[in-house]
Formats: structure tokens, C-alpha cells, sequence
């Protein structure tokens, strides 16, 4: 699939519910309402529509929400694109805030789940509680315990917040370091009503500077397909990623599209581009109309995104398409 730019569109992120059992501060209000249940695909259209985009030539497949381990049966979607692997899909992975992860770890390693993405912004359990609301630190430590021992890679996403987290970022790299855990810095992202946002907006590439007053960057040509840009800690061994959608945006290289829980293919995660993909899939057992609909979207694909740290880029939060 070659969009109108004539990027490769090869990269599918699935959001499999909006519901999360955390409310951090940056993503989602505290008294957020969910999707009914019926608005929702089920987890065999989701099968069906992941295949299509694998014979259309999708090679990596990432799971998102809200939190895509609270879905009820989830991992039976999880076995059952485990079973592309190898024909047609090199890749099947997702993202977790990792509260179910030391239940799922093993069954994940075993559906060929190779590594994972763990969202932790802080070690401190006093701020963990404060950013994610309702999260509690200790069963995320021991889900990326569980993980490690499953066999799984890891890379710990960590949003940077000025006030908040922004004396951690030397500890965590640290940390990551004795944990062998990759590590990967955030900016916030324009998305949804959230409070506060451009008090505890960073610039990563001030970030960056100054950690190299510290640590040794080395360049590196690490990618993972997605838009981190990477160095190597020299002291740890550990990759240090950075994705910087405001400073140093990564739209000149995107290759990903974006599903929601109810079958709404976005184009741009900043951008209202969409097509709805649930009545196409719905209409017909046969693929064609399918098919064609996705080719629309691809088709739709803007240049990239507007993101303004002074203005909301677009309505939906950022577990509606899938973070």
C-alpha cells in the first residue's frame, strides 16, 4: 500500500478497547465515558481485518487502547494473529500501561509476541499514583518482572512532564539500564480536553542536551518502524529513543495507519481523516468491499499533522484512536 506521498504503508496500530484502568493526566479525564459495548467490533472482526491488512501488505501489527489487556478474551485475538507470523506478518507486538501484564506475559511470549512497549513515567509511587490516577506502581513493576522472565523485550515509554517526572529522566535511564529495558522519552501530544498541558510540555530536544552533559549518546540507525529516533547509552548498553512530534516531527517517514475499537481507520493520529471501515466489513463475507475501502484511506493519507502545543489538534483523546 503506497499512500499519495509515496510513503509504504506497512505498519497497522489496532486500538482493541478505549477503556483503560488508569487515568493518566495527559491522556484522558478522570471522569471519561466509554463506548458501549455493542459500538464495538468484536474480536473476530478484529481477526478479519487485521488479515486483510496483512494480505495488503501490513508486516507489523501493534495492539493499543485504552489498555488492550482489559479486553475481555483478548489474548485469543492475540493467539490467533500469532498464527500470520511467518506468512505475511514479521511482527506482532502492543502497547500496555503493564497493571495486567504479569498474568498475560508468558501467554503473549507464547502467542509470538516478541516485545512489548510498558508506559511508566515515574518510579516514584507517590507520582505514579498522582499521573495515573487510579494505577498503582508495584503490580507494574512485577508485570515487567513477569515479562522479562517470559522471555519479552522491552521498551519503557515515559512522557515527559515539566514539574512532574523531569528530575527522574537520569534514575530512569539508570534503572533501565540494570534492567536491560530499552528506554523511549515522549512529548505530549495536542489531543483531546486535558488539563494543564502546555505547564508540563517539554522540549525533548533540551531534554536530550542536557542529558548528554551526563551520558554518552551514541548515533544509532535502530529503528523499530515506529517514529522514535534512537541513540545507544554508552554506560548502559541501552537504546534511548525519542519521539519529538513537536520539535522534530517524524511525518516524512510514516508508514502507519490507525484502528479503533470500532473500526474507524485513521490516517494521521493529527488528523481527522477517516474512513469507517465497520460498514464495508459488515456488509459483506466477501473481502472486496473491504478491501477497496481500505485502499480509500490509504489513499486519503495526509502529508502529516498540525500539532500546536497551544491548541487542541484534534477532539478525540488519544485512547480513542489508540495510543
Amino acid at each position: 500500500m503506497i499512500d499519495p506521498f509515496g510513503r509504504h504503508v506497512s505498519y497497522l496500530r489496532i486500538s482493541v478497547t478505549d477503556r483503560c484502568d488508569f487515568r493518566c493526566v495527559y491522556c484522558m479525564a478522570e471522569d471519561m465515558s466509554f463506548l458501549p459495548k455493542a459500538d464495538l467490533l468484536s474480536l473476530e472482526e478484529m481477526e478479519r481485518l487485521c488479515a486483510a491488512f496483512i494480505r495488503m501488505g501490513v508486516t507489523k501489527l501493534r495492539l493499543t487502547g485504552g489498555e488492550p489487556l482489559v479486553r475481555r478474551n483478548v489474548m485469543s485475538l492475540i493467539e490467533g494473529l500469532g498464527q500470520y507470523l511467518g506468512h505475511g506478518l514479521e511482527e506482532l507486538t502492543l502497547t500496555t500501561n503493564g497493571s495486567q501484564l504479569a498474568k498475560h506475559a508468558q501467554g503473549l511470549a507464547q502467542a509470538g509476541v516478541r516485545r512489548i512497549n510498558v508506559s511508566l513515567d515515574t518510579l516514584d509511587e507517590t507520582k505514579f499514583a498522582r499521573v495515573t490516577r487510579w494505577g498503582r506502581l508495584g503490580p507494574v513493576l512485577e508485570g515487567i518482572a513477569a515479562a522479562k522472565a517470559a522471555g519479552l523485550a522491552i521498551k519503557i515509554n515515559m512522557v515527559a512532564l515539566k514539574g512532574v517526572n523531569d528530575d527522574e529522566f537520569d534514575n530512569m535511564l539508570a534503572w533501565c539500564g540494570r534492567e536491560g529495558l530499552d528506554l523511549c522519552l515522549i512529548e505530549t501530544m495536542p489531543m483531546g480536553e486535558v488539563t494543564h498541558r502546555e505547564e508540563t510540555h517539554l522540549r525533548l530536544g533540551d531534554v536530550r542536551a542536557d542529558l548528554a552533559r551526563r551520558w554518552t549518546l551514541l548515533p544509532s540507525n535502530y529503528a523499530t518502524g515506529g517514529p522514535a529516533r534512537y541513540v545507544t547509552v554508552e554506560e548502559t548498553g541501552q537504546k534511548l529513543g525519542f519521539i519529538t512530534p513537536f520539535s522534530h516531527n517524524f511525518c516524512e517517514s510514516c508508514n502507519r495507519v490507525r484502528l479503533t475499537c470500532t473500526g474507524t481507520l485513521y490516517m494521521c493520529l493529527g488528523q481527522e481523516d477517516a474512513v469507517d471501515l465497520r460498514k464495508a466489513l459488515r456488509a459483506s463475507t466477501d473481502d472486496e468491499a473491504l478491501e477497496a475501502a481500505i485502499n480509500r484511506g490509504i489513499a486519503a493519507k495526509p502529508k502529516g499533522h498540525d500539532f500546536d502545543i497551544g491548541r487542541v489538534a484534534v477532539p478525540r483523546h488519544m485512547s480513542v484512536t489508540g495510543g
